[in-house]
This record gives C-alpha cells, structure tokens and sequence, in this order.
C-alpha cells in the first residue's frame, strides 16, 4: 500500500518539489541502510497521532517517507525514531504531548541514538516552540503543519550533525504531490482535497496554525483517487476543514459538489464520505448530489457548536440556530435516511444557564445519531481568550454532564430505527471481544458486528440489522 515515485541521488540538491524531496529521502536511505547494518537489526519508527482525520493522513505520510528511506513501522514508542503529530485544539492536547515527552526523555537516555521529532498544529505556536527549544533540548526535530513533506530533508540535517533541527513556516501556497504514503488500511484512505481554513471561528485556533485555504486541483485529486482504487481502496474520505469552501481558490474555481461528481464517475470506487461541512455554506447544489449519488454514503457531519444565536454570534460561526434547523430540515426532506452528527462546545464565555437550554433544544430537535461534546477550552491567540465572562469551570461540568446524558439518550434511541432492515457494511476488522464476529460499518457511520472470517475485511456485504444496543447494532449476513 506504498505510493512512491523515487529517484536516484543525483550531484545538486534539486530545488523544485517533490525532487528536492525524493533527493534526500536517497540520501537517508544510504545512512539508514548503514546504521542498521551495524546494529545487526533495522532501523525502527514509530508515529503517534494526536487529533483529526487530517492529522491523521498527514501521519500516512510521514510514515510513507520513513518506510521509503529504510524505517521498519513500529507501535513501540522504544523506537529508534519516535514522531508525534500534534494537535492543539484544545489545551489538553498540549498538555498530553508534554507529559509524553517525560517518558521519550527516560528513553533517549537509554539509547542516545534515538531521534525524537515533532510536528503538527501544536508546532505553530510560537511559545510553543520557545518552550521546547529551552525545556525540551533532547527532541530533534521540530516542524509544523506547512512543511511535513520536508521530513526526509530535516531527518538528513539532523543525522549529519545538526543539533536541533527546527524548521517552522508561518504560512504556504505549496501543495507537493507525489511522496510516498503508508495506508493505515488497504481498503479505505482520506485524500487532502483542500488545507487550511478561511471561517476565523471566535474559540478555534485552526486558521492560525494551519494557514488560508489553498484547494488541490480536481484534477490531481481524482488522479490520486483512481490510483488508490487501483490499489485495492473501495471508500475515500474528502478532508478538508471546511469541504463546503473546496474550489474557491483555484484558478478555475469549481464547487465541491462538482468534484464530489467527478470522483463519483470513477469506476470501482463503492463509497465515498466526507468531513467536515461547515453549516453556514451548505449548498442546495451538494443536498441534491448527495440525494442523486449510489457511492456518496448517508452520512453528514454537521458541527453545532452552540444551539444559542446570541453565542452562535460570538463564534463567529455565521448561521442562527433557526438557519441551522431549517437546514437539518432540507437535508432529511431530501435525504429521510441521512445519519447527523455533530461538535458542541459548553460552556463559551457568557453562556447563560438560557443559552446552554437552546442547545439541548437542538440536540432534542435534530436527534443526531452521535455527538462530539467538549468543555470550552481557552487558546491563547484567539478572539474568545480575551472575553469576558468565562464561566465557571463548576457549572460548565454540570452542564457537560447534562448533554453527554441527553445525547447518549437519544442516540441510543435512534440507533432503533434501522433495525430488522437489510444495509450494506463495510468490513473494517475483526471484533475483539467475540470470536468469528466481524465488525463492518453501515453507510450512515453505525457499526454493526456480525458473523465472519478475517477474509471478508475490506469487503461491502448485504447486513440484516438484527438487535440494536444503543450505539451499534449486531447483525447477520442477509
């Protein structure tokens, strides 16, 4: 499941991407090469990933260039290259990295040859980076979300003598295709159709660490997808931040609708999904492909956030909560099966006790099939930090503790209302808690285990919804 274009080492560095890239990945693969041969072993990596879907393709990658210059992929953080891909949404995303920090050190100190690098959101924060070039000598390698194609080029610096390697981009109009990647699964794959976020969202540090939207060509995305069907993949992921914004920025603009139909017309792709769709640009235009398409599957990710317009406003989230009703009204008129998740955030500053009830009328209304919740984290930088009016961490637990019960409630309700139905799965593994049961996937994003061998994985059978229990369903093949 490694895509790769490679070449050899030549004279001069190339200067233009992917070269420069494929130049250097040589060049550590002769230094890997040697070191392992002097160990008697192969050179281990292991990349941890912290936060989204995003980030989590952008580990394919990186672990796709370090396969490619001779690593062996580990989930043993006693590795001879340990990587984490950070996140920092939230404050506690931080403070984990942090405090895994701790445990690489003791680590490193028994194998000073290891190599600790870093990168990702976290990375773009400049005190960020202040605190670990002062605190945190003994990681090797610090780079961010702009750069993560350049892994092999600073692995080289660092392995010929660069102390600490830091190499963090405020910003980029760069897109480099055409370095290798490692699929987490030979049967599904998210492709980067676009990066960064224009929207500014009041709590959100997002569009500071990752940059202004920049879309990929249709072109080069549906390229991509037909080599990945090639390769054995019958679900695709579009990712992007806001998938709604996708074809804005292009030369030629086209709307993410449009490309949703270009890849549709690739022949053995069985499923396509998508995330994250803002609410305030949801076109009619994408409600019909959806309604019209066989592969795009019945599920749409549409995040809240707050269900008060006052607080609504305050984000800067640009819809009203009526706006964002009548919307989930004109998805489920078109599309009466669609399964709705959603975000939503307790606990803003100057959420009254009224505000945090016109959520849970929300939440009661649109009855999603589940809901991300999260406590309101402050980031320093952003809009929301410096409000006044930060609610009491006492009362935004209670009001935590409220929405998580009425979620899981009418989630465990609506989880009903497909069974005795026939829906068709995706095989996704085997059930680690019942032998000769698989676990496969439902269009609307339900689970459902059922009877099977290890051979049906990366498979779509016909399922009959036999018992629901309250977040996925068990069931027999039809």
């Amino acid at each position: 499941m490694t895509e790769q274009n490679s070449i050899a080492a030549c004279e001069a560095v190339p200067e233009k991407e992917p070269f420069r890239q494929q130049y250097y990945m040589e060049l550590v693969r002769t230094i890997v090469e040697r070191r392992a041969k002097e160990l008697g072993r192969p050179l281990t990596a292991c990349i941890q990933t912290f936060g989204c879907q995003m980030n989590a393709r952008d580990s394919e990658k990186l672990m796709g260039i370090l396969e490619s210059v001779g690593f062996t992929q580990s989930e043993d953080e006693a590795s001879d290259f340990v990587l984490y891909n950070t996140c920092t949404v939230r404050d506690n995303a931080n403070q984990r990295v942090y405090g895994r920090l701790g445990y690489l050190n003791s680590l490193k100190k028994k194998n000073p040859e290891m190599i600790i690098a870093l990168c990702g959101c976290m990375m773009q924060e400049p005190a960020v980076i202040e605190k670990l070039k002062k605190s945190y000598r003994f990681v090797d390698i610090l780079f961010g979300t702009h750069n993560i194609f350049m892994l092999a080029e600073l692995l080289y610096r660092r392995m010929t003598g660069e102390k600490q390697v830091v190499e963090i981009w405020e910003s980029t109009d760069q897109i480099v295709e055409n370095l290798p990647v490692e699929r987490k699964y030979p049967f599904k794959s998210g492709v980067n159709i676009m990066f960064g976020c224009n929207n500014f969202c009041s709590y959100c540090i997002v569009p500071y660490v990752r940059g202004r939207e920049r879309s990929r060509s249709p072109e080069d995305i549906v390229e991509e997808v037909r080599r990945l069907v090639a390769d054995g993949v019958v679900e695709v992921m579009l990712l992007g931040q806001n998938v709604n914004s996708y074809g804005k920025t292009l030369e030629n603009p086209i709307s993410f609708a449009e490309l949703l139909r270009k890849v549709e017309a690739l022949e053995g792709l069985e499923r396509i999904r998508f995330m994250t769709s803002h609410p305030k640009d949801l076109s009619d235009e994408l409600i019909q492909t959806m309604k019209e398409s066989k592969k795009i599957c019945h599920h749409l990710h549409l995040p809240l956030q707050s269900g008060s317009s006052r607080i609504l406003k305050e984000m800067n989230r640009r819809y009203t909560k009526e706006q964002y009703l009548n919307l989930v009204d004109k998805i489920r008129a078109a599309i009466p099966d669609i399964g709705l998740t959603t975000d939503i955030i307790v606990g803003f500053p100057g959420e009254t006790e009224e505000d945090f009830e016109e959520t849970m009328d929300v939440v009661r209304k649109v009855r999603y099939d589940s809901a991300f919740t999260f406590i309101y984290s402050k980031r320093t930088g952003t809009p929301a930090a410096a409000m006044p009016d930060q609610v009491p961490e006492d009362v935004v637990k209670a009001r935590f503790d409220r929405l998580l019960k009425q979620v899981q409630e009418i989630a465990a309700q609506v989880c009903e209302r497909d069974l005795g139905t026939v829906q068709t799965a995706l095989v996704e593994g085997m059930d680690d808690h019942c032998p000769d049961t698989v676990t496969g996937r439902l269009g609307n994003n339900i689970m459902v285990h059922f009877p099977g061998t290890k051979d049906m994985i990366g498979k779509i059978y016909p399922v009959r919804l036999t018992e629901a229990r309250g977040f996925y369903y068990m069931g027999t093949r039809d």
